[in-house]
């Protein structure tokens, strides 16, 4: 019997050697000392400590155990053995200096008839566990990390951005989307987006482009879409398919408002256009008078002409005026586009009496009859352009008067306030007919063939009020005479 039992106690001690643990017991007693009273033979391939190390009590847990994980421990510990209650510990160890390993401890307390408790259990090697762990978390935090990259690149972007689902419904829109159209992500999920933002004209564009998404393509396209006010805006649309595996699941899309784009274009058609007709009519109108300046120059050399020099004179100082003219206005045109806006205080009635007396060598000047109202405080603009505006509207009074015993008048009212001044202008001259109205303030259009002027006025007052982000806005019919409506902004009162 008793080598039987030695046979079995001695196998049932291989089945323990051989298991893939640490079995122990550790024993606290009844003095308070404890330690290790048994160790499995896979204590030195786990712990990486001969067991006999371990129980001769040379080896203590504190040098044992990594330092970031013994208060834990000891806590646990000292509790369990206050509570002989049972105690799960996973932690690091230290294999040698360079290397740790985690393990986990699992047991059970036992009290002993002589006082004392015994813990049993097994330690395991969790550390390929721990590994998994660990990196399962860096690649969750990896992907935290990137989609809150993602989502705030997505609601940051100045970018109109939508994300719609494999049907083309809205699952996502970015601040720039509801800025653009002006509708939010509560009353877009879930809808087909071509019913908010694609035109009636295009909606079978917008259908088409979706097809061509949801089949793979990636797109860039010009065209239009309409805003929550109905507004139409020129964009240029990106799409791409988003994929999960093989499969498209969705569609990101990308709006870029391109009106800007577009009015620059409009504007550089027109300068293009604008840049065209001023070179021919500027050859045109420089050419002209001198040549028929050079003609009388001829005339007055042929032999036997015996005509009144003084009125080959006269006639050359007329062409030499109106070539005078000319150039001033296209240098006043230059100017306006070129310089700077400069503010400074603008004294109405000094610069309304100084225009009359420059024009005073005008035809007609001292046959007009003004009356100059000026009502508020101070207002501040650029002088130079006010005088421009002032110049060409009073010349083209002068030369567009009716030309009959009709007492020629001109009226100007100045009403200023803090934010803007007002300006009405208004002649008894021979007006303008509807059909012109619509061309007045075209390069070098001339309405009237009374005049012979460079046809650069009422452009150059047009841009000059632009310039100082002011508006115009004209009445007038033919034999009553036309009048000026100009709003300018008070510039003392924008700076404040």
């Amino acid at each position: 019997m008793e080598i039987e039992r030695r046979s079995q106690t001695l196998k049932m001690q291989q089945i323990i050697d051989n298991l893939p643990v640490v079995v122990f017991e550790y024993t606290v007693n009844p003095d308070g000392s404890r330690d290790f009273t048994y160790l499995s033979a896979a204590c030195e391939k786990i712990l990486g400590v001969k067991r006999e190390v371990i129980l001769s009590g040379s080896y203590p847990l504190k040098v044992f155990i990594h330092r970031e994980d013994w208060e834990a421990f000891e806590q646990l510990v000292e509790k369990a053995i206050a509570e002989v209650s049972p105690i799960n510990w996973e932690g690091r160890i230290f294999i040698s200096e360079s290397e740790i390993k985690w393990i986990e401890a699992s047991c059970e307390p036992q009290k002993l008839v002589d006082g004392r408790i015994a813990w049993s259990g097994v330690i395991s090697d969790i550390r390929a566990r721990k590994e998994l762990e660990i990196a399962q978390r860096e690649s969750d935090l990896r992907y935290r990390k990137s989609e809150t990259l993602f989502s705030e690149l997505f609601n940051s972007s100045p970018l109109a951005i939508v994300l719609l689902d494999g049907q083309g419904n809205v699952e996502q829109v970015n601040r720039g989307f509801e800025m653009l159209f002006g509708y939010t992500i509560t009353e877009l999920k879930g809808n087909s987006l071509n019913e908010f933002i694609v035109p009636q004209a295009l909606e079978s564009e917008g259908n088409d482009l979706n097809s061509l998404i949801s089949s793979e393509q990636i797109i860039r396209i010009e065209s239009t879409r309409q805003r929550r006010d109905d507004e139409l805006i020129p964009v240029i649309i990106y799409g791409v398919p988003v994929h999960l595996g093989a499969k498209a699941i969705g569609i990101f899309g990308v709006y870029v408002d391109i009106s800007e784009q577009k009015k620059t274009e409009e504007e550089l058609k027109i300068r293009n256009s604008e840049l065209d007709n001023f070179v021919y009519k500027v050859s045109h109108d420089l050419r002209a008078p001198l040549s028929s300046v050079l003609g009388l120059v001829n005339l007055a050399k042929m032999p036997g002409n015996e005509d009144n020099p003084i009125e080959y004179l006269k006639i050359i100082g007329d062409k030499v005026g109106q070539l005078d003219h000319f150039i001033s206005d296209v240098l006043s045109h230059s100017k306006n586009l070129k310089l700077e806006v400069k503010s400074g205080m603008i004294d109405f009635n000094a610069i309304i009496e100084k225009t009359f007396k420059d024009l005073s060598y005008m035809q007609g000047a001292d046959k007009i009859k003004r009356n100059v109202e000026i009502h508020g405080g101070g207002f501040y603009s650029d002088p130079w352009r006010i005088g421009e505006i002032f110049r060409n509207l009073i010349s083209n009074a002068i030369k567009y008067r009716r030309l009959t015993n009709v007492s020629c008048e001109v009226s100007i009212l100045v009403k200023i306030t803090p934010e803007r001044a007002s300006i009405t202008f208004w002649d008894n001259g021979i007006g303008i007919s509807a059909e012109n109205m619509s061309k007045i303030f075209e390069m070098f259009y001339r309405a009237s063939e009374q005049s012979e002027g460079s046809g650069l006025g009422l452009y150059i007052v047009k841009n000059a009020i632009e310039k100082l982000n002011g508006q115009v806005n004209v009445s007038s019919s033919p034999k009553t005479g036309t009048q000026f409506e100009i709003s300018l902004p008070n510039q003392s009162f924008d700076q404040i």
